[in-house]
């Protein structure tokens, strides 16, 4: 597992001051995605406020995480800063679970069974 942490999280606010709290926060949510993936490369979370939004949508979350593969983002918007944040690595984690789930389907798929009343129909 990984352990430099410091490396892998970046979190960034626009147009919002990011308070030591909030950091800690966000960095507290991320650890379980940390926990269940080893192989994460590096996770930006992007809090943004809008005050020209209707109430329920001012605070977004949007998260990017680097992975071995294709890289997975998502965004959530909300009324509450930290409940974005919580809605997101929600979102990511249920991701992450569905990515390793598709991997292990693959992984333990046979391959094509034959469709042997077509063969012998394509034979006589």
């Amino acid at each position: 597992m990984n352990e430099n942490r410091a490396n892998e999280l970046i979190v960034s606010g626009i147009h919002l001051d990011l308070t030591p709290s909030l950091k800690i926060f966000v960095q507290e949510k991320s650890d379980r995605l940390f926990r269940h993936e080893e192989r994460i490369k590096r996770l930006r979370i992007d809090l943004e406020f809008d005050a020209e939004q209707n109430p329920e949508h001012r605070f977004t979350a949007k998260g990017h995480l680097s992975i071995n593969g294709p890289d997975m983002n998502a965004s959530v918007s909300s009324e509450d800063c930290h409940k974005s944040v919580s809605l997101l690595v929600d979102k990511l984690d249920r991701m992450l679970r569905r990515r390793s789930r598709f991997f292990k389907v693959k992984r333990h798929r046979t391959g094509i069974t034959p469709d042997l009343a077509g063969m012998r129909a394509f034979i006589a």
